[in-house]
């Protein structure tokens, strides 16, 4: 790993109209390894993860990718500097075919991590490989979630941040997407992931920050949080 942080957050405020839905945030992510961010619904997963990537802009506090400041920079700006983005909503392109809706996402290659292309993608998610003219709208939940994935993967990103990957699917799909992501690992790439699913984080995540009300309340190793069971009782327990 390098010495310093791939993304570093620090200090991060962002509201929704008067409501303060983030208070000074501060985590980060070094290259090549897998960060879980967990919490409850409503604890401030998702407008973490949009924070970051420029969809709702921060009040204050800075947003380090790489070095660079990003946090006032448009979403676009910030996709091309290599921070992938895959929104809870996937949000495919339904009417489009699975290799039109990966050429949407083409960028080119980066010095410094894998280059993706569709025929390395059916690779790894051999299920689209098999229906390459299919359109999005007439694929399952799980077929679209990696479509959404491999999409965001042919913008060839140095790290990339996936907002509730295990929601909504079912458990083999969900054994499924644990693979796909040690898989990115394995290949160098950095992954930020925001779950409410704790079995899920524990077989990806090597380390895990745990959010309520906006502030971050535990941090360390996955190992660590697995052993603390008082952790999990006071802010993961549904």
């Amino acid at each position: 790993m390098s010495a310093a942080p791939l993304l570093k957050v620090e200090g991060l405020n962002t509201y929704y109209g008067r409501a303060h839905i983030l208070a000074d945030l501060a985590m980060e992510a070094r290259q090549g390894e897998v960060v879980v961010l967990l919490g409850r619904n409503g604890a401030g997963k998702s407008t973490t993860m949009k924070s970051i990537i420029g969809l709702v802009p921060a009040q204050s506090g800075t947003i380090m990718f790489e070095g660079e400041r990003i946090e006032n920079h448009a979403p676009y700006r910030i996709a091309r500097l290599g921070l992938g983005y895959v929104p809870e909503e996937r949000r495919i392109f339904t009417e489009l075919s699975v290799m039109e809706n990966l050429e949407v996402g083409r960028q080119p290659a980066r010095d410094g991590v894998p280059a993706w292309t569709p025929e390395r993608l059916f690779e790894l998610f051999p299920n689209l490989g098999r229906m390459k003219d299919r359109p999005g709208g007439r694929m399952s939940g799980g077929e679209q979630q990696m479509l959404t994935i491999a999409r965001t993967l042919m913008g060839n990103p140095r790290l990339i941040l996936l907002d509730e990957p295990s929601e909504g699917l079912a458990p083999v799909i969900v054994e499924q997407m644990a693979k796909t992501i040690l898989q990115l690992k394995a290949e160098g790439l950095t992954v930020m992931l925001s779950e409410q699913n704790l079995h899920f984080s524990q077989m990806v995540a090597d380390r895990a920050y745990i959010i309520e009300k906006g502030r971050i309340r535990y941090q360390g190793t996955m190992a660590e949080l697995a052993a603390d069971a008082a952790v999990h009782e006071q802010y993961l327990s549904v």
